[in-house]
């Protein structure tokens, strides 16, 4: 009897150790933990879920787990040449523009991402261009005609700060981090079209520009030539007057030089004829 009973106190405690076992392996098994840049996303029992940082319990049949990229992403805008940005001016401008973007660290957000566009595809290259390639590039058109060419090379964090105002930070479930201005300079006149009433505006005001600016740049090196002209001259005569009062000088000194040996000779012959009437 004592046998029996202690068997079977073997058998519950061997149980209980291969419970504990299997609840261990099930926990390790079925607890998800997301790593750095990626959100887990738990639909089924429950509802939706999404972890950021914290783990969470998947259980198959009850949850489907998708996995979400939420790294920060960067989408370029580029006008070029004919397609330039036409400034207030009417001066078209080659620009690139880098916008950073990136899933919303926001449980509610990132729902809104994870139903309507998908996890697989809420960071894809593709998916990011369609949702904002016009968004971003109609802001560009817009604040662009805000400044005239100068004042936009010439403010470019101005220029940006207005494009995030335009934009928003919170675009429906992602989150617009910042934007750069990777290049900027003037379009090429030959690049723009004469028949188009914009570009001719543009070109005239260029033209305008640059005449103002060659007028200024001959005047500077006009003045420059004068300025040059008259330090020389001022020099030269300063030089020329140095040499007349050296000269005159070198004449005084031969004068005063020659007083005292025509002196010194006259003294001389004087002394020589007194001896002889002495003598």
């Amino acid at each position: 009897m004592l046998l029996f009973i202690g068997n079977i106190w073997v058998i519950v405690v061997a149980a209980l150790v291969v419970l504990i076992f299997v609840l261990i392996s099930l926990f390790i098994k079925w607890y998800k933990k997301p790593i750095h840049g990626r959100a887990l996303v738990r639909t089924g029992s429950g509802g939706t879920k999404i972890a950021f940082e914290k783990g969470m319990f998947v259980i198959p049949v009850l949850h489907r787990l998708e996995i979400m990229d939420i790294t920060l992403k960067t989408i370029s805008i580029e006008r070029m040449g004919g397609n330039g940005l036409i400034c207030k001016d009417n001066i078209r401008a080659d620009i690139k523009v880098a916008f950073f973007i990136r899933v919303n660290r926001d449980v509610e957000e990132a729902a809104k991402v994870a139903l309507n566009i998908g996890c697989q595809s809420a960071s894809t290259k593709e998916t990011l261009e369609n949702l904002f390639d016009a968004k971003f590039s109609e802001a560009l058109k817009t604040v662009g005609k805000q400044f005239d060419f100068v004042d936009l090379y010439n403010n470019r964090d101005d220029f940006r700060k207005e494009i995030l105002s335009l934009i928003g930070r919170n675009l429906n479930g992602y989150l617009l981090d910042d934007c750069a201005i990777d290049y900027l300079e003037q379009t090429s006149l030959s690049a723009m079209k004469d028949d188009n009433i914009l570009d001719a505006e543009g070109i005239k005001k260029i033209i305008e520009l640059t005449a103002a600016q060659q007028i200024k740049a001959n005047f500077i090196e006009n003045e420059k030539r004068k300025t040059i002209t008259k330090q020389d001259a001022e020099a030269q005569e300063t030089i020329l007057t140095y040499e007349r009062q050296l000269a005159e000088k070198q004449e005084t000194q031969k004068r005063e030089i020659a007083n005292i040996k025509d002196k010194e000779q006259t003294a001389i012959i004087t002394v020589a004829q007194e001896q002889r009437l002495i003598a």
